[in-house]
């Protein structure tokens, strides 16, 4: 379903909604050479937890755990797995925020838009399933 101006869609929302919500592709123009997809939250959260696969990397040390991505500068710790795994998860919505707030533009940063999206529209059990590749 594409719509060619954004006051088409805007007369066409609710349709638009179910069409992303039945799985259909769906486009709003915004410009030339602009378009924005509408999507279900769900449906790209699930894609993007299979198109990302977790690679953090846990170490028992110290008597404790520690916790890194790489290639991202998030770690954490914590006493037990478990804590080291909550922490990351708290880590990694930060560096959400930041990546929305600053990042994005950054050439170290800015492929890391699925990875932002994923922890965004995940939920705390979500997003910690996924860290320990436990879920999707």
């Amino acid at each position: 379903m594409r719509r060619e101006s954004e006051a088409e869609a805007r007369t066409h929302f609710e349709e638009l909604l179910d069409a992303a919500g039945e799985g259909r592709v769906v486009t709003v123009r915004r410009g030339p050479g602009r378009a924005a997809a509408v999507v279900d939250a769900e449906r790209l959260r699930h894609h993007l937890a299979l198109a990302c696969p977790p690679k953090a990397q846990a170490v028992a040390e110290g008597g404790g755990w520690s916790i890194s991505i790489p290639g991202l500068p998030v770690t954490a710790d914590g006493a037990t797995f478990d804590e080291a795994v909550a922490e990351m998860a708290d880590a990694l919505r930060e560096y959400a925020e930041d990546w929305q707030d600053r990042l994005r533009t950054a050439p170290n940063h800015r492929d890391h838009w699925g990875l932002v999206q994923l922890i965004a529209l995940s939920d705390d059990e979500q997003l910690t399933a996924w860290l320990v590749g436990t879920g999707r």
